[in-house]
């Protein structure tokens, strides 16, 4: 059933293709893999902004679907499936753009927490599907800590995506 919070969990998948050929198209990228921000009054050598400005906006979603979900009485099962592919599709693509970006030589972390991370999302999917098929569908419904553990992982790529000094924080 296509209903307006479908509708914005469908086009956040859609927007993912568009936040990877944004990570890519980056015109002052260097031979060392990172952005040369020489250049502040071009905002194509920003595109770190723009890459992260669509990553926030494709977040902001994810609230924004469940949200008008419940409160327009517009619950759906095809919803309650899409949403976490949708979240799990945005952390992990962005995970693996983030292990292309540093060098694994001198940030190797970023690697091991991308690792655990992707890990845990296909085994708590996996989890989920088993857990239905033999009808404890419920025992592992999405929880409280488990939006809390989303915001914190959106909020961490947000700060990796924007590579810049932010607030007074160090960038990476």
């Amino acid at each position: 059933m296509m209903t307006l919070p479908n509708i914005i969990t469908l086009s956040r998948i859609a927007l993912i293709p568009i936040f990877v050929a944004l990570y890519y198209f980056q015109p002052a990228y260097n031979p060392d893999g990172f952005i040369n921000i020489k250049a502040p009054d071009n905002i194509f050598t920003q595109i770190n902004f723009w890459v992260t400005g669509v990553y926030a906006f494709i977040s902001t979603t994810d609230y924004l679907d469940g949200y008008l979900a419940r409160k327009l009485n517009m619950t759906s099962q095809l919803g309650a499936f899409l949403d976490p592919v949708a979240d799990k599709l945005m952390v992990s693509v962005a995970l693996i753009l983030l292990v292309d970006f540093y060098p694994t030589d001198t940030h190797w972390y970023i690697t091991i927490c991308a690792l655990i991370i992707i890990s845990r999302e296909i085994l708590v999917s996996a989890l989920r599907e088993w857990m239905g098929t033999i009808g404890q569908r419920s025992t592992v419904n999405v929880s409280y800590i488990g939006k809390v553990k989303t915001f914190v992982q959106v909020f961490a790529i947000l700060f990796l995506l924007y590579q810049q000094p932010f607030f007074g924080l160090p960038s990476f």
